[in-house]
């Protein structure tokens, strides 16, 4: 175990900023790899729990540097971008996005610290990011401006510090509950040019499957690459107010651009989905089918098409048409609703689906309105790793 004589936010500055020596090769199949490298590097790919998606540890008798810079792009609102940490998590700092704006959370010793601040950055552009330390003050420079500062100092802290730091990126090392300031973690953006700290140990990742690509152009929206769905109870969003109304559920996109199943909806124990939204290019039209009742609308296009859920019906509305289905072999949707039902974006929750069935959606959905309030889909009960929350290539 070494010894560095340093104060300590310079520690905490060098164990954070260190994070992000990460490249493309070494991607595995479920089994730890060691990747290495500054290649870019997409902190979506994995499904947005707190655990990280890589990690690495280094003797702090390697740290010499103080400063860091690295681009960062994105469109999502909040999320974890690194973290770092030494005594096992005692000390830790974590580099946030809340509201589109940086975050910084630090917990050292019998003291907790959050500073929000700077510009918006989740504007899907390239942004030049850099950290530095001066004493017990930590600083965040956005696009060479001075943006954030944090300072902090304990009695309690020690002065000389062996052994290791740890850190990670796309989650935490410590519990959620020590945070400050909770925040959602799962973080739809691209990392590229890092300099970190001139450390050049490896990194551990359990990433199933090849890495997912930043794609060098990119929209707002959730794409779904024809893998996967995003998957909500209905109980968790926003509850319908008359029965006159009923309950919506409107996406946007461009129909031309989109094939397979938009969205689903399944009462939990039965084996197939209630309700099932369809877009086939290849036959160059839309499927409705609820139970046994199906309906297709040939050569329609759309930009916006919304569903209206009510008591033993439904309607559905695009840009251009309007259809009303009503029977009592329709369920009953607003007690269902209240009940709790599955409703999955981007394809069927069966486990087995009939072939040439397309149980996934492949393409980009500008928008996901419930009840007209946006559904981020990094607030799902489960999301496929392959699914981008808040981007699409363009």
């Amino acid at each position: 175990m070494g010894l560095l004589n340093t104060t300590t936010g310079e520690l905490l500055v060098s164990l954070c900023l260190t994070l992000l020596v990460w490249g493309a090769e070494g991607q595995g199949t479920g089994k730890v790899k060691l990747v290495s490298g500054s290649e870019e590097i997409n902190l979506g790919q994995h499904q947005g729990t707190w655990a990280p998606l890589m990690q690495t540890r280094e003797n702090l008798t390697q740290v010499k540097s103080i400063r860091s810079t690295f681009l960062f792009r994105t469109f999502d609102p909040e999320g974890v971008v690194f973290y770092g940490d030494t005594l096992n998590g005692k000390d830790w700092f974590i580099l946030a996005l809340k509201d589109g704006i940086p975050e910084m959370q630090i917990g050292k010793a019998d003291i907790l610290v959050s500073m929000h601040g700077g510009p918006k950055i989740n504007d899907g552009k390239w942004h030049l990011l850099e950290i530095s330390n001066n004493g017990d003050f930590v600083r965040l420079n956005v696009d060479s401006q001075k943006e954030v500062i944090v300072g902090l100092k304990s009695k309690m802290t020690e002065s000389v510090l062996q052994g290791q730091i740890r850190l990670a990126i796309g989650g935490i090392l410590v519990s959620p509950e020590n945070l400050l300031v909770p925040f959602q973690p799962a973080m739809d953006g691209c990392i590229r040019q890092g300099n970190w700290l001139n450390l050049s140990m490896p990194w551990e990742t359990q990433q199933l499957g090849e890495p997912r690509p930043c794609y060098a152009n990119i929209e707002p929206g959730s794409y779904f690459t024809g893998a996967g769905v995003a998957t909500f109870n209905t109980t968790e969003l926003p509850a319908y107010q008359t029965e006159d109304i009923g309950i919506t559920i409107s996406i946007q996109g461009d129909s031309s651009m989109l094939n397979g199943t938009i969205l689903s909806l399944k009462t939990p124990g039965e084996e197939i989905a209630t309700t099932r939204l369809i877009v086939d290019n290849d036959l160059k039209n839309i499927k409705l089918t609820i139970r046994t009742i199906e309906s297709i609308s040939k050569s329609i296009r759309f930009t916006k098409l919304t569903l209206t859920l009510k008591k033993n019906q439904l309607n559905m509305k695009t840009d251009e048409t309007e259809m009303k289905l009503e029977s009592d072999d329709i369920p009953d949707y607003l007690s269902r609703w209240k009940e709790g039902m599955i409703l999955a974006f981007g394809g069927l929750q069966e486990d087995r689906a009939p072939d040439n069935s397309n149980q996934y959606l492949k393409g980009c959905l500008a928008k996901i309105q419930v009840l007209g309030q946006d559904v981020d889909l990094d607030r799902a009960l489960y999301k496929d790793a392959s699914i981008s929350s808040h981007s699409c290539p363009s």
